[in-house]
């Protein structure tokens, strides 16, 4: 396996282990948050996030992606000097940028509020989460800086920062305001949003000042440098931009139109105002969160694969190209499909255990089945960006918005459905999202996707692992109902079988051949080992020759 490939297996696995920490402390922040405000004031909270999203990709315009994949064709070519050029027209962009929306979102607080979520009683948490838009917007120049070199580390402890002081800060506010109302302490939380990303800039900003040596050496001992005008370089920078700010744009839209349909179709439903906002504030505040958690790896891939896929484009090595979306692909089946199963079987328990609202997991059911479309989804547009066709994910999700918003007005006005009716509007719009998508990876790269590998093995691997999770949680509850009291025996079941159902599906997934010697080469820390063993006993398939 070549040097990049493990560097580009590693900034992965950096990101994705981060990321995974990072919702762990997230999830928990939720169940505080729901403890104390309940869910009319999750759903308070929740009616910032939208139009924050929304404001917020436009006040970064793409443009980190766009700096992550110039600046790793530039140093892949070794034009140092040019990568640093870039580096700065990007930082400044972002900065008036980032400046500009945060006064649109601050001082048009009221006016979102009342047009969009129709609930003045949002003025507030808009006004508190304002200033995170400039915090993150200047924060993303800086991450794109690093990830450009394919160096994860300063992001990946960028982000653990920001979610802790986030949380720290949001559930301190959360209490001293609580007492002058609920749109007070939602207002306390969102604002922990702006504390988190003034803690994650600074820290980027001391990586910066510490690492950049580096990469001013390299372009100081340059030979021979033609640089672009600054302009020629804007418009490389939006050319790219700009269609991955329209993708970006997709879906806070998507969950804008959620706003704005699913409360008012709830209601047409026959639900009651405050009916309809604690529902969505279980599917969105919920069980959103749940199923967005497996994400965090596809999210992980498709960031280090930007610069990955761009350096391969840059040096016009195909067969890379190739084998760097056939395991990424891969990869992303491998986890998403165990991860959708387990929150279907288990969404009752999770939500009891982690909001102690068993209503919720009604919800989570149905959005479970979304975890695989969007984390395909969510790897295959790094793969599409890498190559330099940002604008093709961007149509794709559109298409499955389309058909996403079309159907939630119909299937959540159905009282029998509901919420359920929004999840399942969701599942199909990101599943028609995710095969244009993978369609395009083959046309692009000439990658075919082997189904043996993609479904048989992981097929085989899921089933049992159904089982044995299924059987573990009703055994367990069976034998220790007589011992714990109601809410520890479900925690230790739910555990337990989580647990139990990883085990299994490894175990299986590697028995049956689903893994090659490379593949587990690329595992942390215990890889090499595995590998080993699985030689030793003549379970894992061989791959020579191929540079990953």
């Amino acid at each position: 396996m070549s040097n990049s490939s493990i560097s580009f297996v590693k900034g992965a696995t950096i990101l994705a282990v981060t990321g995974i920490v990072a919702r762990i402390i997230g999830a928990v922040f939720r169940i505080v948050l729901a403890a104390i405000l309940g869910d009319e004031g999750i759903g308070l909270y929740m009616y910032a996030y939208p139009i924050y999203s929304t404001l917020l990709v436009i006040s970064t315009a793409g443009i980190p992606v766009a700096l992550s994949k110039l600046m790793a064709e530039s140093i892949a070519l070794k034009d140092y000097r040019e990568a640093l050029r870039v580096f700065r027209v990007a930082f400044y962009i972002l900065t008036l940028t980032g400046l500009v929306i945060t006064l649109v979102l601050f001082l048009g607080a009221e006016y979102f509020a009342d047009s969009i979520v129709k609930d003045l009683e949002a003025v507030y948490p808009l006004i508190a989460i304002s200033p995170a838009i400039f915090f993150v917007t200047i924060m993303a120049a800086l991450r794109g800086f690093f990830q450009g070199q394919q160096n994860m580390m300063p992001t990946a402890a960028s982000q653990l920062l920001e979610q802790l002081v986030r949380v720290a800060f949001s559930i301190f506010l959360v209490f001293m305001l609580l007492p002058m109302g609920l749109e007070f302490a939602a207002a306390g939380a969102t604002s922990g949003a702006a504390a988190g990303g003034l803690a994650g800039f600074l820290l980027l900003l001391v990586f910066y000042l510490r690492k950049r040596r580096k990469l001013f050496i390299l372009a100081g001992q340059q030979e021979g440098h033609n640089p672009d005008p600054v302009g020629r370089i804007i418009r490389r920078i939006f050319s790219l931009a700009i269609p991955v700010t329209i993708g970006g744009l997709v879906i806070p839209l998507i969950s804008l139109i959620d706003l704005a349909v699913v409360p008012r179709q709830l209601q047409a439903a026959g639900f009651d105002l405050e009916t309809a906002r604690a529902l969505y504030g279980q599917l969105t505040g919920m069980a959103g969160p749940v199923v967005y958690f497996p994400n965090v790896i596809a999210l992980a891939l498709s960031i280090s694969l930007v610069p990955a896929i761009s350096e391969a484009f840059a040096l016009q090595n195909r067969n890379l190209i190739q084998s760097r979306a056939d395991i990424a692909v891969k990869l992303t089946v491998f986890f998403s499909l165990p991860s959708a199963l387990g929150l279907y079987l288990l969404a009752e328990p999770i939500t009891i255990l982690l909001y102690n609202n068993a209503a919720a997991g009604y919800s989570l059911a149905y959005m479970s089945w979304s975890v695989i479309p969007l984390c395909l989804y969510v790897t295959t547009t790094g793969l599409i960006q890498g190559l330099g066709r940002p604008i093709i994910p961007a149509l794709n999700m559109l298409y499955g918005g389309l058909v996403k918003t079309g159907l939630a007005w119909f299937l959540t006005a159905v009282p029998s459905l509901n919420v359920g009716g929004a999840a399942l509007a969701s599942v199909i719009g990101i599943g028609v999202a995710a095969a244009l998508n993978l369609y395009y990876v083959y046309r692009l790269t000439g990658w075919k996707g082997r189904i043996r590998e993609l479904v048989l093995f992981p097929g085989i691997a899921v089933l049992a692992m159904s089982i044995f999770v299924y059987i573990s949680y009703y055994g367990i509850i069976r034998l220790a109902g007589p011992l714990l009291t109601a809410g520890r025996l479900n925690a230790f079941a739910t555990l337990a079988s989580i647990l139990i159902g990883i085990i299994v599906y490894s175990l299986i997934l590697l028995f049956s051949g689903g893994l090659s010697r490379d593949e587990l080469h690329m595992v942390p820390v215990i890889g090499q080992r595995l590998a080993k063993l699985a030689e030793r006993l003549r379970l894992a398939r061989f791959q020579n020759g191929v540079d990953m």
